[in-house]
């Protein structure tokens, strides 16, 4: 429960209850669609599972990569592509937007802007958001240092680098904390400890990105099972040109997880030598035994007296 957001209301009984639909969204003045992000939204059908994707190139030095994620709106969900975003100002971090089930229905929960990433269900997110924290840069004296493990510079002269291997909480593409098959990675103190800090909202660019995907139809959860048009794009609201990522394909998500490890193969008996073959000596024809001839009593001549 992040404190600095309004309380969810009452979860949905029948089907699906949104607090706040995207109809009335479109309705409202820029400022208020963007204030109505936060608004809490509670619904009772799990969200897809997230697309697997290859990170677009930074477009202009500075930027900040914020993952994709499905959305909601009164057609049922919706994905807002992964995409570059300039921060609102220095020192701040992206925490991104996560669905946890709670109270009897999936309720979102929004991202924000602070000096710590927060919690965020576990989600692994992919490209530096493993399912904990931001692994993919830093702030150094003012200035983003980016891991060179977790971003495509494209043809950006990044000076301010370092290397550093990012480690993933999980392997699952699972979009949701709890509930039915959700993750079950509990928040840590530290990242409690992010969510009692002073916090931004979203950007009006990454707002302008969120209202573009929504009303887009490839993006869509009902668009082919599940796999939106557009994973990823490399500035925000931009979905045509140069930039735009799709999701990989259905056999390249399957490799994308991590091969089983390969069980240890059972030791093999010592082999044990022959016992050695016992040669007996060659015996020649004189050694060899010759037969007894019969013994026949020599007939005894009886002498007659004389």
């Amino acid at each position: 429960m992040i404190p600095s957001r309004p309380p969810a209301l009452t979860p949905c009984v029948f089907g699906v209850l949104l607090l706040m639909t995207g109809s009335f969204l479109a309705a409202l003045p820029f400022e208020s669609a963007a204030l109505a992000q936060d608004l809490s939204i509670s619904v009772q059908i799990a969200p897809p599972v997230l697309p697997v994707y290859d990170q677009p190139p930074m477009p202009e030095l500075g930027d900040i990569w914020t993952p994709g994620y499905w959305s909601y709106a009164d057609g049922g969900y919706y994905w807002v592509p992964g995409t570059w975003v300039e921060p609102p100002e220095a020192n701040l971090l992206w925490t991104p937007p996560y669905w946890g089930w709670e109270d009897g229905g999936f309720r979102f929960h929004a991202g924000y802007w602070g000096n710590h990433v927060g919690y965020y269900g576990g989600v692994n997110y992919g490209h530096g958001y493993g399912g904990d924290g931001y692994q993919g840069g830093r702030w150094e004296n003012g200035h983003f240092a980016y891991n060179r493990s977790g971003n495509n510079f494209g043809s950006v002269h990044v000076t301010n680098v370092y290397q550093e291997r990012m480690v993933v909480n999980n392997r699952s593409h699972v979009s949701y904390a709890g509930g039915a098959g959700g993750l079950t990675t509990r928040p840590t103190e530290t990242q409690r400890a992010a969510e009692q800090e002073h916090h931004a909202p979203a950007t009006a660019a990454q707002n302008r990105h969120i209202e573009a995907a929504a009303a887009h139809p490839g993006l869509a959860a009902s668009h082919e099972n599940g796999r939106p048009a557009i994973a990823a794009t490399a500035r925000p609201a931009q979905f045509e040109g140069k930039g735009v990522v799709p999701p990989r394909p259905v056999a390249a998500v399957v490799h994308a997880t991590p091969e089983p490890k390969a069980r240890p193969e059972a030791p093999r008996p010592e082999a044990r030598p022959a016992p050695a073959a016992v040669h007996e000596p060659a015996r020649n024809a004189e050694q060899r035994p010759q037969p007894h001839p019969e013994q026949h009593a020599e007939p005894h001549e009886e002498k007659r007296p004389q």
